[in-house]
């Protein structure tokens, strides 16, 4: 069973930056790729960005530009770079790391605050 904790989560003024960080138990490689997804109150869980084993990154529209995904293999950890915070960004954050034709691994989430 694949573990994934979150953490760096908090509060941030608009216009501010946050990382987020994502520690697995197993080795980050042998995903097919991890993630970030965002779940505001009321809202559907949105993707946020991705990544792959193979380095492609891929991101929401609403971030683009904003946010950027990067991965430290020797740490197992992946890393969530967030800039240009502003409150439409405020939600839970969750992790996940997924294998193709395998049920995906979920964080317990961290909770992203965005004050105006």
């Amino acid at each position: 069973q694949v573990q994934l904790v979150e953490s760096g989560g908090g509060l941030v003024q608009s216009g501010g930056s946050l990382r987020l960080s994502c520690a697995a138990s197993d080795r980050i490689a042998s995903f097919y790729g991890m993630g970030w997804y965002r779940q505001a109150p009321g809202n559907q869980r949105e993707m946020v960005a991705l990544i792959t084993r193979g380095g492609s990154a891929n991101y929401g529209d609403s971030v683009k530009g904003r946010f950027t995904i990067h991965r430290l293999s020797a740490r197992n950890t992946v890393f969530l770079q967030m800039n240009s915070l502003n409150p439409e960004d405020t939600a839970v954050y969750y992790c996940k790391a997924y294998y193709l034709g395998r049920p995906d691994y979920w964080g317990q989430g961290t909770q992203v605050t965005v004050s105006s």
